[in-house]
């Protein structure tokens, strides 16, 4: 856990960076820090490992006051990633994601097996990287190495400024999906500043928002997209704020619309029975509950077997994905509902009403975990 309290930092010339900024990292959490440029974001980073010193204030990190540190020492319990990466250019890439390890005297056999381990975690196959230069690779292979390097030693702590900010969009967004994955895996404790409210509704347990050295807002962002609390977050967050919602709006299975379902052995007739004035068509199972398709009203009549004449549901989308995406299959197939898979088994539809009773919700269940 770090935490700051009462930080202000003033450059010489009078110039306040940070005001009187309290405030908690959970450890585990990834955390955003998100504003305007000059706002304060990346100078509270630099004070978190001492590269800056705050003018007044105290900075704790697991309840030990930072000052008490030797900066050099505690520079090397905290992962740092940078922009522009920062990388050795003389070095392979097995000696700069070393770099820290053999700092703290680890013998070749460990450095060896942690580098190996580390390449393979950010997804660069050691084998083919480790003996290249920085040089030989892309920008994003770069920033992978990056990344592998400040988790070299292991540290709990991890320290990102606008790593992905020098990117294209495609690149970016490949990167920001790997490290959610290795996030999954390693749960450190993350900073990472950003001036991209999208990059960090997507990646943050919780978001900063900060405002010429002030926190404006501090939750998480399904809590701010729901209730931002002043005009800049508003400003900040865009006129898509809605649409924002979505991305962060898990599907509940206990709101699903569940319409009838028939089996593919199951005769046209007993489709027929099932259809009334709500639904105009039904899902069709298999025998383990796979949905295989669906049948609407016109396609029931006459004589058969309900598989013979099922069409292949285009719109599915996985239990574990959020609103935004399911939304964008609907868009993407033209469909009036989306079919839920948990697994293979079919457990609902969402349909446009489902959407909007869903973001409906979300106020009132942020009101009531507050409570």
């Amino acid at each position: 856990m770090i935490r700051l309290e009462r930080v202000t930092k003033r450059f010489p010339g009078g110039q306040v960076a940070v005001r009187e900024l309290t405030i908690e990292f959970d450890t585990g959490q990834l955390t955003m820090l998100v504003g305007p440029s000059g706002c304060g974001k990346t100078t509270t980073l630099k004070m978190i490992n001492r590269l800056i010193e705050p003018s007044e204030g105290r900075i704790f990190h697991d309840e030990q006051d930072v000052t008490h540190i030797d900066p050099v020492v505690l520079r090397l319990r905290m992962g740092y990633v940078i922009q522009n990466v920062g990388l050795f250019p003389h070095m392979s890439i097995a000696d700069n994601v070393a770099t820290v390890p053999r700092l703290l005297g680890w013998d070749k056999q460990r450095i060896r097996r942690r580098v190996n381990d580390l390449l393979e975690l950010v997804g660069l196959d050691p084998k083919q990287f480790a003996h290249r230069y920085p040089h030989q690779l892309s920008g994003g292979q770069r920033q992978r190495v990056g990344v592998a390097r400040a988790l070299g030693a292991d540290p709990p702590v991890l320290l990102m400024d606008e790593p992905f900010g020098a990117i294209d969009r495609i690149a970016r967004e490949r990167l920001q999906n790997e490290f959610l994955r290795i996030q999954r895996e390693v749960r450190k404790t993350v900073i990472f500043v950003t001036h991209d409210i999208d990059e960090a509704i997507k990646l943050g347990d919780r978001i900063a928002v900060m405002n010429a050295g002030r926190l404006e807002q501090y939750d998480t962002p399904a809590a701010i997209l729901a209730k931002p609390a002043t005009d800049l977050v508003i400003d900040l967050l865009g006129p898509d704020r809605g649409l924002k919602r979505l991305s962060v709006t898990p599907i509940d299975l206990n709101a699903l619309d569940r319409p009838p379902v028939v089996h593919a052995e199951d005769s046209l007739a007993d489709a027929r029975r099932l259809l009334d004035s709500r639904w105009d068509r039904v899902i069709v199972l298999d025998r383990n509950d796979k949905p295989v398709g669906e049948l609407d009203r016109d396609a029931t009549a006459g004589d058969g077997r309900v598989g013979d004449r099922a069409r292949p549901l285009e719109a599915l989308i996985g239990a574990d994905r959020t609103l935004y995406d399911a939304f964008s299959q609907m868009l993407i197939h033209q469909a009036s509902w989306v079919a839920v898979l948990d697994g293979d088994r079919f457990r609902g539809v969402l349909t446009p009403e489902s959407f909007v009773a869903a973001i409906q919700r979300v106020p009132a269940e942020l009101e009531g975990a507050r409570r």
